[in-house]
């Protein structure tokens, strides 16, 4: 308790200190006089709360000029800044002075009630302590002074969240006494005072610094809507096979994704929802009395806001699990049909775990958000995590998706399973795989043995895979290696080298987003249904009738007799027994269409200087004239997926581009036979 009070002297002795040396020494010290002789008027007359010069810290302002005001910027000679420590920021001239306080305390200002809190520097609260736990040898924190309370607070959001309790327990006069610093704490109840959004039907509260994931552990993006949505789609895919379906959405943060998935699917999904932070496992209980979905383990009926209508005393929709827990642990703990993980940034750290416990056939979707290792901007970040080498191409998306089902494939087959592929996207912001388990060493090799090294010419992005074996030749069908001095290739990855897309699944996840209206996905699923076959329809049907086919690229799992509509039946009208139905997967493998060729190429990136291309789609139908296969691609808008080498794609661009001085000199031939008339 002594060392408490003589911080707090030290403390209230160098606030003192601050405003005599911004305000001149007009104001006495308050350590020396009680609070109840310091009853000055305020400077400014319309400022609501009663708040005394002496009482009101020097960060705490109307207006600019106020601040200014501080120290006198009219006169000559260096001053320093009233807000900083002079090791911080030394005394220099008035014009450098005013940018410093417009710049740095001004811009970044709180606003209460008329009054702006500028962001201070001074020793107010305690240090820092360095890595080697050296508090001495620490920095200051800059931190912003509440003008309600005596708080210090360092993140602007923070400080707004404080604000707005403020208000929700009625706290607008401001009673700022200069005691000791109170520590802030992190925002317990979530009031009517947080943003409330709606997804999918789905409402969700969020803090005022949600879309902050530095500085906020309910971390929500709206531009993930996508991902979001192409998730559940696959999950409710997975749910037509079997139910209940034991699925788990690792990272809960607001918990948007599990509340999702049990407000729609209901009874045919045991959801649960697992964080490893406080605030994420209040917030999502929240949400989860916000939608009428009951806790598992908590009270029978929802318990609705105060206030709230006779609607609230109906039944809960559903029932979602929610845990505490590291990610790691309970993937080791329990086995799961259906596994999302969605950490901020890379998730290979979690894929061991979500193999070991995963159910046979069941599957296993991943988001990754470091684009910045992803798309070859950090190589060596991409080495370490996911131990490929790569550099920047022209398919660097397509490149990043195989990398990742690499890493996944990698994970599957330590743990004796294999892996196929139901998905695989790469957008702006984050990459998404969605696998399928399959048991057994077997699997797992016939999955390692897709793993191969990508050989690519850095001068004209033609790329190939190696084959299988250990001997390594020359295999770009370029001839830039002979005509070119130095070497021009490089080997990169290893990389997944199979199929991306499996076609059946991606029609039944069609059909789940019509049912589900979900008119945002719908136009990408058909993109992607159209690159998995490489082809350019555009008719595609996503009723009831594109479940009769569903056996694309061999998918080996028994689901053709577990639904209604994709049961497989005899003459009799019976359905097949497990072995009989294994053997007609069996069958069907050798079947299977041929798989979709890898990589694209950009129809910009290969334009021939001086020539007019001819439009996308016309060349589209030009390559398929010339009998290649051809389709889009989602990974780049101006791409072309097509089995056509680089060679035989530039020659068909050649023969059908046009030469641009063909059209200048059309105009200008009657422009010359007029001069020559006249």
């Amino acid at each position: 308790m002594a060392e408490l009070k003589e911080t707090d002297a030290a403390q209230l002795h160098q606030e003192d200190v601050d405003i005599k040396r911004g305000d001149g020494g007009d104001a006495s010290s308050a350590a020396e006089r009680p609070a109840e002789q310091t009853s000055e008027a305020a400077a400014d007359d319309d400022i609501k709360p009663p708040i005394t010069t002496s009482e009101r810290h020097i960060s705490i302002q109307m207006n600019l000029e106020g601040l200014e005001a501080l120290v006198d910027l009219n006169g000559a000679g260096r001053k320093s800044c009233p807000l900083c420590p002079e090791e911080k920021f030394k005394a220099c001239y008035s014009h450098k002075l005013r940018r410093h306080l417009q710049n740095l305390h001004w811009k970044v200002y709180v606003e209460f009630e008329g009054q702006r809190m500028c962001i201070c520097h001074l020793p107010c609260r305690n240090l820092k302590p360095s890595l080697s736990g050296d508090q001495v040898s620490g920095r200051h924190v800059a931190h912003y002074h509440c003008v309600v309370c005596s708080v210090t607070i360092a993140r602007k959001t923070d400080m707004i969240s404080h604000l707005k309790r403020h208000v929700n327990k009625g706290e607008t006069e401001a009673s700022y006494s200069g005691s000791a610093d109170v520590p802030f704490e992190e925002p317990a109840p979530l009031g009517q005072a947080y943003e409330i959004m709606k997804e999918l039907g789905t409402n969700v509260q969020l803090l005022p610094n949600y879309s902050t994931p530095q500085k906020s552990d309910t971390y929500f993006n709206r531009k993930m809507k996508t991902n979001r949505q192409l998730v559940f789609c696959s999950l409710a895919v997975l749910a037509e096979e079997r139910n209940p379906l034991e699925c788990l959405d690792a990272f809960g943060a607001t918990g948007i994704m599990g509340l999702q998935w049990a407000r729609h699917l209901r009874n045919a999904v045991k959801v649960t929802i697992t964080d490893i932070s406080d605030t994420c496992i209040k917030m999502i209980k929240e949400n989860c009395e916000l939608n009428h979905i009951r806790v598992d383990g908590g009270p029978r009926g929802p318990r609705g806001p105060d206030g709230a209508g006779n609607d609230v005393k109906a039944a809960p929709i559903a029932t979602v699990e929610v845990a505490k827990m590291d990610a790691n642990v309970i993937m080791h703990l329990r086995p799961f049909d259906y596994i999302h993980l969605d950490p901020f940034g890379t998730a290979v750290n979690y894929l061991d775990a979500a193999f070991r416990n995963v159910r046979n056939l069941g599957i296993i979707s991943v988001t990754s958000t470091d684009t910045g290792s992803l798309y070859a901007k950090s190589p060596n970040v991409t080495l370490r995590h996911y131990g490929c080498q790569i550099v920047r191409t022209e398919y660097y998306k397509e490149l990043a998706a195989r990398m990742v089902v690499a890493s996944v494939a990698r994970a599957a087959a330590r743990c004796n399973k294999g892996i196929e592929v139901l998905l695989a996207v790469a957008l702006e912001h984050f990459v998404l795989v969605v696998v399928r388990v399959l048991r057994g060493p077997t699997q797992a090799d016939e999955s390692a043995k897709k793993l191969r090294k990508l050989v690519h010419c850095q001068w004209c992005e033609e790329r190939v895979f190696l084959k299988l074996g250990n001997m390594v030749d020359d295999t770009l069908p370029c001839n830039c290696h002979g005509s070119l001095p130095g070497k021009t290739t490089v080997q990169l990855g290893p990389l997944w080298c199979g199929p991306l897309f499996n076609t059946g699944f991606l029609r039944r996840m069609l059909s789940a987003a019509v049912q589900h209206n979900m008119d945002d996905i719908q136009p990408l699923v058909k993109t992607l249904i159209c690159e998995s076959e490489c082809t350019t329809l555009k008719s595609l049907v996503h009723g009831p009738s594109a479940l009769t086919n569903q056996v694309e690229c061999g998918v080996v799992i028994k689901t053709l007799q577990s639904g209604d509509e994709t049961g497989a039946v005899d003459p009799s009208g019976k359905r097949k027994t497990g072995d009989e139905s294994g053997n007609v997967v069996k069958k069907l493998k050798s079947d299977a269409p041929l798989e979709h060729p890898p990589f694209y190429y950009s129809i910009h990136r290969h334009s021939i200087r001086g020539m007019n291309m001819p439009k996308l789609n016309k060349f589209l139908q030009y390559l398929t004239e010339a009998g290649f296969r051809v389709s889009r691609t989602h990974f780049d808008p101006t791409g072309v997926r097509t089995d056509a080498t680089l060679s035989q794609f530039k020659s068909i661009l050649t023969k059908y581009s046009v030469p641009t001085y063909t059209q200048a000199g059309a105009t200008q031939t009657p422009s010359v036979s007029m001069e020559q008339t006249a």
